[in-house]
């Protein structure tokens, strides 16, 4: 087939799913596509249901670094390490959370604190990045379903042409195109899967470029604190 000819098969297709209903049109299509349709749309229910986790969860993590910067310099200039402690306990996110990390050990020195700023650090991330391997882990396995149950429909549309004794044309291309459904619908999932987790994985990468800058922004504050007092 040409591409012209996997054009019109395509125009045909979305003219099919307008003349029935989107709706009626994937129910259609979803029984026609075998008992591997359903671990398909289990994957895609439960990579779902982490991703909208994950948005949650990093919606509530954004915070304005800069303005949460200037109210820490703030409380340190005017009342010193327990003032920031306060700012961050009322601001929520991961760089709140390792700025009090680090605040907790100021008294035993800047050393210590940044040693306490680098292993929170690392524990947020880890929190960030929950719930990403199983997304990933639906991305891989859904196409794995749909060509699973590519291979068992091809298998099915052989064995009719065995009981038929003979190569009907429509034999043939209804068991294809019932075997194919499985793998479109589970490249489709991956595809929205994959979308979600290259956005989670961008902000993640900003949140921790954010912390990382903010740490360095506290440990030069603390230091002008600590040379003030001198």
């Amino acid at each position: 087939m040409d591409i012209f000819g996997v054009i019109s098969s395509l125009f045909n297709v979305v003219a099919q799913a307008n003349n029935q209903g989107a709706l009626n049109w994937l129910v259609t299509k979803f029984n026609e596509g075998g008992f591997f349709m359903w671990p398909i749309l289990a994957s895609l229910i439960i990579g779902l249901a982490f991703a909208f986790e994950r948005l949650w969860s990093l919606s509530r993590a954004r915070i304005n670094t800069k303005d949460f910067i200037i109210k820490v310099k703030k409380a340190l200039d005017e009342g010193g390490v327990e003032a920031a402690k306060k700012v961050c306990e009322n601001t929520r996110g991961p760089v709140a959370s390792v700025f009090y990390a680090g605040l907790l050990r100021y008294n035993e020195g800047l050393e210590a604190v940044e040693k306490s700023i680098m292993a929170y650090g690392g524990v947020e991330m880890s929190f960030l990045e929950r719930g990403l391997i199983w997304i990933s882990t639906f991305i891989t396995l859904a196409p794995m379903l749909g060509f699973t149950g590519t291979v068992q429909g091809m298998i099915e549309a052989f064995d009719a042409i065995k009981e038929a004794a003979q190569i009907s044309p429509a034999i043939v291309a209804s068991g294809i195109s019932v075997a194919l459904l499985t793998t479109l619908f589970g490249l489709v999932v991956a595809m929205i899967l994959q979308v979600f987790y290259n956005y989670f994985v961008s902000r993640i990468d900003r949140l921790v470029a954010d912390m990382e800058q903010s740490s360095i922004e506290l440990i030069d504050a603390l230091y002008e604190l600590k040379n003030n007092k001198r």
